[in-house]
Parts: C-alpha cells; sequence; structure tokens
C-alpha cells in the first residue's frame, strides 16, 4: 500500500485519468501537472497531497475519457 493510501483512505485522484497530467521530458521527474507546474517522481495529486494535506482542486477527467464514457 502506497503511503499516501495511508495517510488518506480514499486516495488521490488518479491523475493519468486528468486532462492537465503529462509526461516531462525529465527521466528524473518523468510526471507533470500543467495547472501547478510540478514535475515528480510520483503522481503530482501525491504531492499536491502531501503539500495542503487536501485532494487535488484541479482534477477535471480528460475529455479523451469523457467522449469514451458517454
Amino acid at each position: 500500500m502506497s503511503p499516501a493510501r495511508l495517510e488518506n483512505p480514499r486516495g488521490p485522484p488518479d491523475c493519468l485519468k486528468c486532462r492537465y497530467f503529462h509526461v516531462s521530458w525529465d527521466p528524473r521527474f518523468p510526471r507533470a501537472c500543467r495547472v501547478f507546474g510540478i514535475k515528480s517522481w510520483q503522481l503530482p495529486s501525491v504531492e499536491v497531497y502531501r503539500a495542503t494535506g487536501r485532494n487535488c482542486p484541479a482534477y477535471d477527467l480528460s475529455p479523451r475519457l469523457k467522449k469514451a464514457r458517454s
């Protein structure tokens, strides 16, 4: 179980499904968030939770996934 799951039973939002998530060019920090300007080894939502104690307020389901669900 990841440390984020222990701190927050609901867990952070899944960045891989977020419209603002992208893969950065930096191999040391491959995961990134366009809203917060975060580059991290972990998912950006984990970093947001660690910094604020709250789940990511900018999470928005990717339009590609919204279209697939319709």
